[in-house]
């Protein structure tokens, strides 16, 4: 996880915190109206609108976090994350929330993000940074690759939404990771999650070699 990806997680945290305190009976009401903890992290997640991993930061919360001294300390944080952050976690709630999942590009299934993407970028798929030759030439040498254990294609999905790609191809003993968000859904944090959940995908693809971002656009 990088830094801004620590940030942002620690930003929605600290902001869910403040938000529960504000609203602590509501909170409180909410968690004894729950069957067991997985509905009442659900509960928090929709009374609160934060992500979940900011609810359950909120059902962890100690007494001693209800102090004043300690509320001090939640805003002080909270205050030095904005100024970190040009964003705000309500503007890119994706950033930090655990919707998202990747899962294989499927060759028929996914043509259509697929053909978005090539259409925008106008490269080939491989990120060899040449241009784009038809869409059943990339998509076939792609499965050629993936077949081969050259590369790894990934579909971002949030619900049934298809909201990006991931590429990963295997050149030179690295991994170039390319992530490609749809137009319909940037500036929503979803290139920040992709990022964080291509990095398990990939090294489970590719054990024990170099991930490498690369700009969507870019060449090897």
């Amino acid at each position: 996880m990088t830094d801004q990806d620590r940030a942002v997680t620690r930003r929605a945290i600290a902001d869910a915190l403040m938000i529960a305190l504000d609203r602590r009976h509501e909170v409180l009401d909410t968690i004894v109206d729950s069957a067991d903890r997985a509905s009442a992290i659900d509960a928090v997640t929709d009374l609160l609108g934060t992500p979940r991993i900011a609810s359950e930061a909120v059902m962890n919360m100690s007494f001693d976090q209800l102090t004043t001294e300690s509320r001090k300390q939640i805003a002080a944080e909270l205050d030095d994350l904005n100024s970190q952050l040009s964003f705000t976690a309500r503007e890119r709630p994706a950033s930090a929330d655990e919707s998202l999942r990747l899962r294989p590009f499927a060759a028929d299934a996914d043509r259509d993000i697929f053909a978005t993407r090539t259409e925008e970028i106008g490269s080939a798929g491989d990120g060899s940074g040449s241009p784009a030759g038809s869409l059943d030439d990339e998509i076939g040498s792609a499965s050629r690759r993936v077949w081969a254990e050259e590369a790894a294609w990934f579909v971002a999905v949030d619900g049934d939404e298809k909201v990006g790609m991931v590429f990963g191809e295997l050149t030179g003993g690295e991994v170039n990771v390319r992530i490609w968000i749809h137009p319909g859904h940037r500036k929503k944090g979803y290139g920040t999650a992709a990022l964080r959940r291509s990095r398990s995908e990939l090294a489970a693809q590719f054990p024990a070699t170099p991930l490498v971002v690369r700009d969507p656009g870019a060449g090897r």
